[in-house]
């Protein structure tokens, strides 16, 4: 049976990751969350026409009230660079949903960084799933491009971590 800590634990990362549902079953206990509602953020405007001053507007019947318009706000522009600069690039995913750790402890520094030389079995971080800490490495060797997460973030599964690039 999980203690009570180790249930808490779970519920924290279930409510900050995006699963919606979770089912836990050991030893003939089962333990069962479920998300009751998602948030989607959006940018809404009402519609406002303006008149001329010369022109009477036309009356607005009051069984129809108009609705707001919701506009999403996309920037394509940015997102095709990026995708044109990381498509030869090797991506580290987080194999596992925990939290992402750059280094071994909090006063080390950090495995890698942007610049450093990795091999295939170079530890480049670590994620903690619930108490267990992993160590993931590079499967490639190459050069860090980039680092895509913080320390002490939550991670996804097959959320990219680091851009490398491979030689």
């Amino acid at each position: 049976m999980l203690k009570v800590q180790e249930i808490r634990e779970l519920i924290k990362l279930v409510d900050q990751s995006s699963i919606d549902e979770f089912v836990y079953e050991n030893e003939g206990s089962k333990i069962k969350m479920k998300k009751t509602g998602s948030v989607t953020v959006s940018t809404v405007q009402p519609v406002v026409q303006a008149a001329p001053a010369a022109v009477q507007p036309a009356p607005v019947q009051a069984a129809a009230p108009q609705a707001p318009v919701v506009q999403e706000v996309k920037q394509e522009a940015p997102k095709a660079e990026q995708a044109a600069d990381t498509e030869n690039l090797h991506k580290i995913t987080s194999p596992m949903v925990g939290t992402f750790y750059a280094s071994p402890s909090p006063d080390a520094d950090p495995y890698v960084s942007a610049g450093s030389k990795v091999s295939k079995d170079s530890i480049v971080c670590i994620v903690e799933a619930m108490k267990l800490f992993n160590e993931i490495e590079a499967e490639v060797n190459g050069e860090i491009v980039e680092v895509l997460a913080k320390n002490g973030q939550l991670v996804e599964y097959g959320q990219p971590l680091f851009l490398v690039k491979p030689e």
